[in-house]
């Protein structure tokens, strides 16, 4: 009897071990949730309420240090603090899933949310300001995982693409918005409208919550993991607020080695203790997907050549050109309107042809566009720079979501919250290292090309003398004042010159790094491979007793509440090829913890789903029908 043989009886069982399939195709039972369309828009509006909050007070700064009399130094700590919660927290998101249901977490981050909202709107001192922004962050930080792992759950694998594009509105939109209609309502009205704002946009989001958001996985209740807790924290902390003080302080600085001395210290810590404990954290054998690592290591990049790009634009803009913060942010405006339209594009047609074919062509278009930012001069016209910021925001639509949904399907689905929280925290420290790398490359820079400019300006040049000697002339017939008072204002005019023309170089020296990001990211994306949607597992059932019993195995295998995995038979063996021998069945329980050792999860298994204290009435869920995919073998 060979395999072909074999299969619809193996298929058979499948569907008779499976409640509820009958009428029902497997894919459509599992991800067809009726409520899945509203669970996304919930999500991914309160994801971009979150995201658009950030980004509004970046241009306030200015104005918070006038009206709590602090420096730019303290004033940085509110988005240093909001950073550093997030970095913190997004590591523990794995955790916090698994143990609170969907409308739990959410509602709950919600709460904190709008809470610190509010206090940062009535703040009277500097420091509740930055208790507002702690608490903030506390709730914004779960909103990324939570609505990368719902989307997994929700839809199959051939339709992640279009929800991922669809999410990385929120992503990349509110950012970029951020900036104009932040400055247009300061131009207009108080800072404290920044806040004002947002907090009936949360209340509206958590009120939709309470009445359209459905759970859509049961918690599994992983046990506490206090070392792996302890040493993220001191990891994360000490990584973060060294890779933010190296971007103003240079990495020469006694406080940015010690901070990252001690952070790159307890994250071995922390990675060996979450690798080797029985219930980690943070499942850190994700990293044995190989598609998986490379979207992760490829997105990596990508973000430290976009945020350090986003950055050094607004630098260039403000700094050197002299244009105001609204100018920048509608210079950056269409770029964001152009991805908000294309992401949800690109993610369809990801779900097509992959992730390659997109991610070739998007880093091949940003890697063009960011070489043409290494070529920014004093007459580069407004138009020119946001043609080239659009080009470049054009070529990250096609990479916002697909490089990282191409990794996360290849993870089973007790990985699932495991793997989003891994991926947003790389993301998160490869956001700040690439911010903090290239705003150290500008300032070195600046200086190297200043000293250079010092050189050559001097008397002894004849170009310079001339030049300068007008600039006298001018000032002492315009101001009608002495020489010497011309002769100051002439120095100065030179120095700010000097200065800017270095500052512009020192710019472009930061992009080429960027550069060189981005074309290694391009090289990468010629190794991601397409993960195809996991098929249905083959349940073996032969003749004899021997093969009866493993197929009543495999059937058993097969709990309601996750889609588990495989059934793989050795080809039939014996004289007569009547039974099948050696057959290995190896089942994972979705416990949010390690994979298990070989052996079925059947009803009488205290691990066994089957067996949940939770009752089934008390969740919407989605896995009320078996979908039983076979995952892809891990790169060991």
């Amino acid at each position: 009897m060979s395999n072909d043989t074999l299969q619809p009886t193996a298929n058979q069982a499948v569907i008779a071990a499976s409640p509820g399939a009958a009428g029902a195709p497997p894919q459509e039972a599992a991800h067809g949730h009726p409520h899945r369309g509203s669970i996304l828009a919930t999500l991914i509006f309160g994801a971009f309420v979150a995201i658009l909050n950030q980004t509004l007070l970046n241009v306030a700064l200015p104005h918070l240090m006038s009206a709590f009399n602090v420096n730019a130094t303290t004033a940085q700590w509110l988005s240093t603090a909001y950073m550093l919660t997030n970095g913190v927290l997004i590591p523990i998101t794995a955790f916090l899933m698994g143990t609170f249901t969907t409308r739990q977490l959410f509602i709950s981050a919600m709460s904190l949310f709008v809470a610190g909202s509010f206090l940062c709107s009535i703040a009277p001192v500097f420091s509740m300001m930055i208790i507002g922004r702690i608490v903030q962050a506390s709730g914004s930080a779960v909103m990324m995982p939570l609505l990368m792992t719902v989307i997994l759950e929700l839809y199959p694998a051939e339709q992640r693409g279009k929800a991922m594009g669809t999410m990385a509105i929120a992503m990349f939109f509110a950012p970029a918005i951020g900036p104009t209609l932040s400055g247009w309502m300061i131009m207009h009205w108080s800072w404290r409208l920044l806040f004002w704002v947002i907090i009936p946009l949360g209340l509206l989001d958590m009120i939709i919550a309470i009445f359209v958001l459905k759970n859509v996985s049961k918690p599994v209740r992983p046990k506490f993991e206090g070392i792996g807790l302890i040493t993220s924290l001191i990891a994360f902390v000490s990584l973060l607020y060294g890779l933010s003080e190296a971007g103003n302080k240079g990495w020469g600085n006694s406080t940015v080695d010690v901070s990252l001395i001690i952070g790159g210290v307890f994250l071995v810590i922390f990675v060996i203790r979450e690798l080797t404990c029985k219930d980690p954290m943070l499942d850190l054998r994700v990293f044995r997907y190989g598609t998986f690592s490379l979207t992760t290591i490829v997105g990596c990049v990508i973000n430290m050549a976009m945020f350090g790009g986003m950055i050094l634009t607004p630098i260039y803009l403000q700094n050197i050109r002299g244009f105001t913060a609204l100018q920048s942010g509608l210079l950056m405006l269409p770029g964001a309107i152009l991805m908000g339209v294309m992401a949800p594009v690109s993610g369809a047609v990801f779900d097509r042809i992959g992730a390659r074919p997109l991610a070739v062509l998007g880093l091949a278009i940003t890697t063009v566009a960011t070489y043409e930012f290494t070529k920014l001069n004093a007459q580069t016209t407004y138009g020119h720079v946001m043609l080239l910021y659009t080009l470049r925001m054009f070529g990250m639509s096609m990479l916002a979501m697909t490089v990282q949904t191409a990794g996360m399907n290849q993870l089973p689905r007790h990985l699932y919250r495991h793997g989003t929280s891994a991926s947003n925290t790389a993301r998160t420290v490869a956001s700040s290292i690439g911010t903090a790398v290239l705003v150290t490359v500008m300032t070195d820079r600046t200086k190297v090309h200043y000293a250079e400019y010092q050189n050559v300006m001097t008397n002894n040049n004849p170009s310079v003398s001339g030049f300068f000697h007008e600039l006298v002339q001018y000032f002492t017939l315009q101001l009608h004042d002495s020489t010497v008072a011309a002769t100051q204002l002439a120095h100065e005019v030179l120095y700010e010159l000097a200065m800017q023309q270095s500052t512009i170089q020192g710019i472009n020296d930061a992009f080429w790094w960027a550069t060189m990001g981005s074309l290694l990211a391009f090289v990468l994306a010629f190794f991601i491979r397409r993960v195809k949607a996991p098929e249905a597992a083959q349940a073996v059932a032969g003749a004899g007793g021997g093969s009866t019993e493993a197929g009543a195995k495999g059937a058993q295998s097969l709990p309601d509440a996750v889609r588990q995995q495989e059934a793989e038979a050795v080809d039939a063996v014996g004289e007569n090829n009547s039974s099948v021998e050696d057959t290995e069945v190896s089942t994972q329980e979705e416990d949010g913890s390690t994979p298990h050792e070989e052996g079925d999860l059947t009803e009488g298994d205290p691990a066994s789903p089957l067996d949940g204290d939770i009752p089934e009435d008390e969740f919407d869920d989605i896995d009320s029908h078996p979908d039983v995919e076979r995952e892809p073998e891990p790169v060991q």
